[in-house]
């Protein structure tokens, strides 16, 4: 048996092709583009990098993007007053403030500044609510990405078994949460689950993510399991000095027992800046007080 691959980043291209088509009528319509905010503080090489691309594909799409970047020590009180002009502005639709922050700052002060129905990352506790009780709001873009992907590969998802290995607030607890609302029965392991590969063997879908190198083994794996992995871990490379990306699970063992698996990269990496561009598109909508069908993107 051989598994299928996802692939994510031909979901993600398709997705942004959408985006961009609705962002032209969202701007024939309203008299201006749909606007996502990024702020940077401090000079951490991967923010940048990913600060970057979330430029460059918010343009592609035909929409507006704002960047702001703060030297590191920038104070606190003066991040939080930058959140709240942009709060008011209403050219921008989206804000996103990059994280890791500098250490001398409170990251849930900063994302509980954000106004709700502007938190196109979905970090707010109000939109973590909003997901809980099944509210419409925003969801974290890389659990949203891989409902899509689970969806698109398996339609309904009603009565399957899923397991999803790890809690974080931006992924394992919303992923659990979105699984649930697809009417699977969800379990959410984690490192103090007792026996966690005979707990992931009963599963029609899992989702790794738990920043582990290849720690999902083949034998942990139901056969035909629909697997996918959020992990992004850089490991040694056969070559001196070199590394390479791999996932939480162990691609090439899974594959000759998963039905279908995502790989690294190219799976669910490609989807979080789609949805990111997918949440910023709604947010314009439903500012403009003219919400978008649920299923319209």
């Amino acid at each position: 048996m051989s598994a299928e691959r996802i692939d994510g980043k031909a979901f993600a291209a398709g997705l942004r092709a959408r985006v961009a088509d609705l962002a032209a009528r969202f701007e024939g319509e309203f008299g201006r583009k749909a606007g996502l905010a990024v702020v940077l503080v401090g000079e951490d090489p991967a923010s940048q990098v990913y600060v970057r691309s979330k430029g460059k594909q918010t343009v592609e799409a035909g929409m507006a993007s704002f960047e702001y970047k703060l030297p590191a020590d920038t104070s606190e009180a003066d991040l939080l007053a930058r959140v709240e002009a942009l709060n008011a502005d209403p050219a921008v639709d989206g804000i996103l403030v990059q994280l890791p922050l500098p250490a001398h700052i409170d990251e849930q002060k900063v994302i509980a500044t954000i106004a709700p129905d502007k938190d196109v990352d979905g970090f707010h506790v109000v939109n973590a609510g909003r997901l809980a009780v099944g509210q419409p709001g925003f969801v974290p873009c890389t659990p949203l990405g891989c409902l899509m992907l689970l969806k698109d590969r398996l339609g309904s998802l009603s009565g399957l078994d899923a397991v999803v290995i790890g809690r974080s607030n931006i992924v394992g607890k919303p992923m659990a949460q979105l699984l649930l609302a697809e009417s699977c029965t969800v379990t959410v392991a984690h490192s103090r689950t007792r026996d966690l590969p005979e707990v992931v063997r009963r599963a029609d879908i899992v989702v790794a993510a738990v920043g582990r190198p290849e720690m999902v083994k083949a034998d942990w794996l139901k056969p035909g399991a629909t697997v996918i992995d959020v992990g992004i871990n850089r490991v040694p490379a056969a070559e001196p000095d070199k590394t390479r990306l791999v996932g939480d699970v162990d691609f090439a063992g899974a594959s000759t027992v998963a039905g279908a698996i995502t790989p690294v990269p190219g799976g669910v990496g490609p989807m979080t800046i789609a949805v990111l561009l997918r949440n910023t598109l709604v947010a314009a909508w439903r500012n403009a007080g003219q919400p978008l069908a649920p299923d319209a993107i």
